[in-house]
């Protein structure tokens, strides 16, 4: 493909751009990963999200139709909250039979369900909190690989080590297909994760604006208010750090933490996920654990995720323009 970001992961995914919009829980469906596949990007429907096996089928096959013959994939999170036991296995089945071509996997080791994904033709990205389990993940048989830093939504992991240090460490022990993510929204940081060594990024938080999430208008235009101070870390003492909106039920969360610890019991009403659903459903933005990242500051206005996608591969042609008067200045020093 002669395309302009042409890289082991544009290759890998079939794509245009170098850019994965990464399953969200409650939010990554069919119209927005269908939207994501047209604008030159890969997107992966959440599994999580479903009520059903019956309802992910169908959203699969309308994402299908959406994307007219472009790639997409779908997220299995396997966190023991979300999909235990045997429904995994029973998801994968299904996505297995629907003929998908990429899975996002998360939260759990996929070791055990390779051979079968495998078997069947998919490729499995496999996304981490930390270079190591990178590693392991490549040591398995993972087909690629997604790192993220302290600076993503949702959860970086305990050690908290920023996105530019994560990927330049990685591009030194990874030769599989390399994304990185953590507080990217900008064409030029998409730009610096290449020159690291990454074959590409993610994206979530960026997208959150996007018209094809389903989410209410006042959610969004509450993301476009905040700036990157906007969240903040949550759930440390569960080992389970999310990084969230810095709302009412986030700083209930921390005060709760700092009085008993890790409860689960005590914290579980106000980090539940069908909590944080409603805020999207109801647009109010004062409730629940919303995985918001630092990249909430790029997010600046409300439009269609394809003229998004533009503006991140204008700027992304802009950095490289900088780079090469840069590169050209120093070449005329040297002479």
């Amino acid at each position: 493909m002669n395309y302009p970001f042409n890289t082991k992961i544009t290759n890998f995914f079939g794509t245009r751009l170098p850019i994965v919009a990464g399953g969200m829980q409650w939010l990554s469906d069919a119209k927005y990963v269908g939207a994501a596949a047209k604008a030159g990007m890969i997107g992966f429907i959440t599994a999580g999200s479903f009520p059903d096996l019956d309802a992910l089928r169908k959203e699969i096959r309308h994402c299908r139709d959406l994307a007219d013959g472009l790639p997409f994939g779908v997220n299995v999170s396997m966190l023991p909250k979300l999909v235990e036991g045997e429904k995994t296995d029973l998801i994968f089945d299904l996505i297995i039979d629907e003929g998908v071509r990429f899975v996002e996997t998360a939260g759990r080791n996929p070791e055990k369900y390779l051979p079968r994904l495998h078997h069947a033709g998919i490729k499995v990205l496999h996304k981490v909190p930390a270079v190591k389990y990178a590693q392991k993940a490549q040591d398995i048989g993972v087909d690629a690989v997604t790192v993220v830093g302290a600076e993503c939504g949702g959860h970086p992991g305990m050690d908290l080590v920023g996105t530019i240090v994560q990927a330049a460490i990685a591009a030194r022990k990874i030769t599989i297909p390399l994304v990185i993510g953590g507080g990217i929204g900008n064409g030029a940081q998409i730009v610096a994760a290449l020159a690291l060594g990454a074959d590409g990024v993610i994206i979530g938080t960026r997208f959150l604006v996007a018209e094809e999430i389903w989410a209410h208008r006042a959610f969004k235009e509450q993301l476009i208010k905040a700036d990157e101070t906007g969240t903040m870390l949550i759930m440390k003492t569960l080992k389970n750090t999310l990084r969230a909106l810095r709302n009412d039920t986030a700083q209930t969360v921390h005060r709760l933490e700092q009085e008993h610890g890790g409860n689960l019991d005590v914290l579980m009403p106000h980090i539940s996920g069908k909590v944080g659903r409603m805020a999207y459903e109801t647009g109010d933005t004062s409730v629940g654990a919303l995985a918001t990242g630092q990249s909430v500051a790029f997010a600046d206005r409300i439009e269609p995720l394809v003229v998004i996608a533009g503006r991140l591969e204008k700027e992304m042609i802009e950095a490289m323009s900088r780079l090469r008067e840069l590169s050209k200045n120093c070449l005329q020093s040297k002479i």
